[in-house]
């Protein structure tokens, strides 16, 4: 890999540099590196979701923060739409290479710091290849699945302890490194219930040891470094599914509702989490997974309400309460909010006056491209079906990126628009994934504000 390389001679030259300072300037932090297939002018550098610094990517892709002081801790660094975790001890300078072709596999530290934060990309990219890997582990019977996930887990925690004895690490660090490792051997015990029931029609629990669970106690539920920490998230997901899921079960119903069972999830975790703070963060997670997943309307005002009685978050950036606000107005029968929207010519586009017929306006980005030509596939047909409707292609890149991916590809069967406002789309229109599709009346007014045009029934919608 030449170019990564290449751009790693960039670290030593800086450590260099940075090192010849005074005594007191050895306890300054340094974090740079250098962005290949840049998708933005810029990383951000954030702690606990909250961005710290933006920093701007100079001529040849690098960028480069001195901190005079950087409190020991778990930050994370983002290109959109990645990001990845790194750790900070007193003293450490670090500098990165990212390509994004392949982000995370990309990834390589340099500099004070490097082993331990080497490592932790290390165990990261093992425990997601062994997760690709595992998709048919869920099928097993009890005796197999857990010889299989143990000895997966050996194999890392060896990985672990030996690493742990060369870099000799600090306790903070570890605290973040043997919760990845445990975490992600109890997630899959979680998910293994009911992955298993729904794909075989076994409720497996019966033949589960009775310390099954026994993980639960072991876990800090409520320690604050941990809330934003992705493996714990995806443990506590998978906690709060199989919880939920199971109490289903036990009532007879083995139909799979997400309604219901992210509402059990809300009310389960309104029972284990106290602290105010942390419970409405885990609150949040289950929203915005819930509402990244079920596009109806109706279910979604039901799920808020609960949301809402539950949450003790009144700050005005309560993410979710702006969502439900913001659905109220996407109804049937009201108007789309205004959000900056241009054609191919740059010419502004107004969602209320410029339409006359029935619209459907769905949304595309060239990070899918799986998506994109599943989604025109369809518009191709549609429009064969139902020539008097009119289609809406609204991208969600940059201006540059829209039309060089547009140059490829033959998008004559939908009028094209990009928005110029993401956060207006994300916030007045609710946006929050990519396959979903909007149908306006042909007054401008709202037919339907939640579908998607790739369900088999999405016809149905149509006059």
């Amino acid at each position: 890999m030449p170019k990564t390389i290449q751009a790693g001679m960039l670290v030593p030259l800086l450590l260099l540099l940075f090192s010849c300072g005074s005594k007191e300037e050895s306890y300054t932090a340094y974090f740079g590196g250098q962005v290949q297939n840049p998708r933005t002018p810029y990383v951000l550098f954030t702690k606990n979701n909250k961005v710290i610094d933006t920093l701007r990517l100079d001529k040849d892709n690098r960028f480069f923060i001195k901190f005079d002081s950087l409190t020991p801790g778990l930050y994370s660094f983002k290109h959109d739409p990645d990001y990845q975790y790194i750790y900070f001890d007193k003293n450490d300078s670090l500098m990165v290479t990212i390509n994004t072709a392949d982000f995370d596999q990309s990834i390589v530290f340099s500099g004070r710091g490097e082993r331990k934060n080497n490592f932790m990309m290390d165990l990261f990219i093992q425990q997601e290849n062994d997760r690709h890997k595992s998709y048919d582990v869920y099928n097993y019977e009890y005796r197999d699945f857990k010889k299989t996930i143990d000895s997966s887990f050996s194999v890392r925690d060896n990985f672990y302890k030996q690493s742990k004895e060369e870099v000799k690490w600090s306790e903070g660090f570890d605290f973040y490194a043997k919760s990845r490792l445990m975490l992600n051997y109890y997630t899959k015990k979680e998910y293994y219930p009911y992955i298993h029931a729904r794909r075989t029609g076994e409720d497996i629990k019966s033949q589960l040891p009775k310390d099954y669970y026994a993980h639960r106690k072991t876990i800090k539920f409520e320690d604050n470094r941990l809330t934003d920490f992705s493996p714990f998230l995806r443990y506590l997901t998978g906690m709060l599914n199989n919880m939920a899921i199971t109490r289903s079960f036990k009532k007879g119903d083995v139909q799979e509702n997400s309604l219901r069972d992210n509402i059990a999830k809300l009310n389960i975790a309104d029972s284990i989490f106290k602290k105010p703070a942390i419970k409405n963060e885990v609150l949040n997670n289950i929203a915005f997974s819930y509402l990244l997943e079920d596009q109806n309307i109706v279910n979604n005002k039901t799920f808020l309400d609960r949301y809402m009685q539950l949450s003790t978050d009144n700050s005005g950036d309560n993410e979710i309460k702006k969502i439900g606000e913001s659905i109220k107005n996407l109804n049937e029968g009201s108007k789309l909010p205004q959000i900056g929207l241009v054609d191919t010519n740059n010419k502004p586009f107004n969602v209320s006056n410029d339409i006359d017929k029935e619209t459907v306006i769905f949304f595309w980005t060239s990070c899918a491209r799986a998506h994109l030509e599943n989604v025109y596939h369809r518009v191709e047909e549609l429009k064969k079906q139902h020539p008097d409707v009119e289609f809406i292609a609204v991208n969600v890149d940059n201006d540059a990126e829209w039309k060089k991916t547009m140059a490829s590809y033959n998008f004559a069967d939908a009028r094209q628009l990009r928005t110029t406002d993401f956060d207006a789309l994300r916030h007045k229109w609710v946006f929050t994934k990519i396959n979903r599709t909007i149908i306006l009346n042909a007054d401008g007014t709202i037919k339907n504000g939640f579908t998607n045009l790739l369900d088999a029934k999405f016809t149905e919608l149509l006059r």
